[in-house]
Order: C-alpha cells, then structure tokens, then sequence
C-alpha cells in the first residue's frame, strides 16, 4: 500500500463490543495507529502522545483510532487506565494489521505470539492513504511532529 491508495476496507470491534467500519471514516481525516500491545512502555508512550495531541487533530476534525490484535477487553482496561480520547480497536484476527502495516510474528521470541508492526497510517477524507510510516522495530515510536504535518495537509 503505497500513498494515494485506497486504504483497504476493515470492520473490527472497538471496547465497547460495536462494530466499526472504514466506511464510517469517510468524509474526514482519519488517523491509524497500529500499535504492538497494550500495557506495554512504548505503546503507552505513544498513545498517551497521540492523547496529548488531539487538539491538534481535532482543529479539522480528523479522527483518531488506536488499532492492535489484543482482546476488546484488555484494550478496554488500557484505554481506561491511560484516559485515552480516541477509540481502540481489537483486530483480534491479525487480518486488518496484515492488510496495513504487517504483523511480527513469534514477537518478542514467544512462539505464537503475534502483534501488530508500529504503523500510523492517515488516510484523507475519501479514504485514501496520505501518510505512511511502519517499522520494522517495537521498540521506535513514530515521528509525531510528522503526522500531525500530514494531517494539518488535509485540513
């Protein structure tokens, strides 16, 4: 998936059990943030960052969904712990996570532990990607000053 694609179409399960469809991110700026696993240090960090920024994102009314294959439950609990202002959502099935950014397989030398590559896609408000960042590396945060640029860009 390169920039100026279509995002690949996607329903996952936020922490309240509802359902929620890419189709529903049409008509503003969305922001994607796949992150390995919750109650971890570095996917803390990040998403207490994205938290602390959502003024910025909400000046053009773009949104924000935190995306990881941990259970709706113990995102849940995370999001509740961190006061996080912005959706999760449980990609439980490793196909969404597969779809954008990739998935470490065995991570951490666990066998059968998967979790979702660090990723932050912002897509435009027909849905089209406008910014892409995956690393290879769990441990690397991503350039925020960069996705806030990218978002600011569509607004």
């Amino acid at each position: 998936m390169n920039i100026g694609d279509k995002a690949p179409d996607f329903e996952l399960v936020d922490t309240d059990l509802k359902t929620v469809k890419s189709s529903e991110l049409a008509g503003h700026p969305s922001v994607l943030v796949f992150f390995p696993g919750a109650f971890t240090s570095v996917c803390t960090q990040e998403l207490c960052t994205f938290r602390d920024s959502m003024a910025n994102f909400n000046k053009i009314n773009a949104k924000v969904y935190g995306v990881s294959v941990d259970q709706p439950f113990s995102l849940a609990q995370f999001k509740k712990e961190n006061n996080l202002n912005f959706p999760l959502l449980s990609d439980f099935t490793e196909s969404v996570s597969r779809a954008y950014g990739g998935v470490h397989e065995s991570a951490f030398n666990v066998r059968g532990l998967n979790v979702s590559k660090r990723a932050v896609f912002v897509l435009d408000k027909n849905g089209k990607v406008a910014y892409k960042w995956v690393s290879e590396n769990p441990g690397k945060e991503p350039n925020y000053k960069e996705v806030q640029e990218a978002v600011a860009k569509l607004g």
